[in-house]
């Protein structure tokens, strides 16, 4: 028995890295799976591929900054496949720099709250009712183990954020049979990742994790099956730190 049959899931930010492999996952665990993000040729592949596995699924492009966006893919998933019971967020702009707090421009500290925070907040925002209307459902945010260690701190701030919003969300809608858990990843080699980082500094990583070595898309994608699915019916407002024992609490 494939563990999301009849479900309908979407994935933010699914066209690359992490959002991906959960979309490709999900597909093939029953889901019909709508592919999320702003670059429709990257969509449209992530689709594809799908389709000749054997799974559902549709593309749509929307900015998950913008609530009435976020809005009018609800009403087109619902048209083709009814309402989403398992909602992934995925979506979210890169780390950047450490820099000194006196350093971080206005705009640039808004930006990383707007994308990593804010957009996880409208997004649950929008598909939260009708999961409380049908007394079901499973969210799944995505922070980051970075809280815990030293980083980008408007990145941290966001994905902390995330964390607060998932444990609170989870305390609001647990009556209401809508289960809310988060996921934390350490460093995980997407394909950027893997084209970012220079092997000395992979190794270096690798070694600070006890399992000496970095986490793979697929080690998410895993985690947010279990806590999407029926699996983990008695479990909401967690953190699951996917970090190799990096972060140990």
């Amino acid at each position: 028995m494939q563990q999301l049959q009849g479900r309908v899931a979407l994935v933010t930010g699914s066209t690359h890295g992490i959002g991906t492999s959960i979309a490709r996952l999900f597909a093939s665990e029953g889901a019909k799976v709508i592919v999320h993000g702003r670059d429709q040729q990257a969509g449209a592949s992530v689709v594809e591929e799908i389709g000749k596995a054997g799974g559902e699924a549709m593309f749509a492009a929307a900015d998950v900054k913008d609530f009435e966006a976020i809005e009018a893919i609800r009403a087109e998933i619902e048209r083709k496949f009814g309402f989403v019971d398992v909602l992934v967020t995925s979506a979210g702009g890169g780390g950047g720099q450490p820099m000194a707090v006196e350093s971080i421009s206005a705009d640039g500290w808004k930006t990383a709250l707007d994308e990593n925070l804010t957009s996880v907040f409208l997004t649950i925002k929008s598909f939260l009712p009708a999961m409380k209307k049908a007394g079901r459902g499973s969210i799944v945010t995505i922070a980051s183990s970075n809280p815990h260690r030293p980083a980008p701190i408007a990145y941290g701030a966001a994905k902390a954020g995330v964390i607060l919003l998932t444990r609170d969300v989870a305390a609001q809608v647990g009556p209401n049979g809508v289960r809310v858990n988060c996921i934390a990843p350490s460093t995980i080699l997407t394909p950027g990742n893997e084209n970012r980082i220079p092997e000395q500094a992979k190794a270096s990583l690798a070694a600070s994790h006890p399992l000496h070595r970095l986490g793979a898309p697929k080690d998410v994608a895993e985690a947010a099956l279990f806590l999407a699915s029926d699996q983990s019916s008695w479990i909401t407002g967690v953190v699951l730190d996917v970090a190799g024992g990096a972060v140990m609490t």
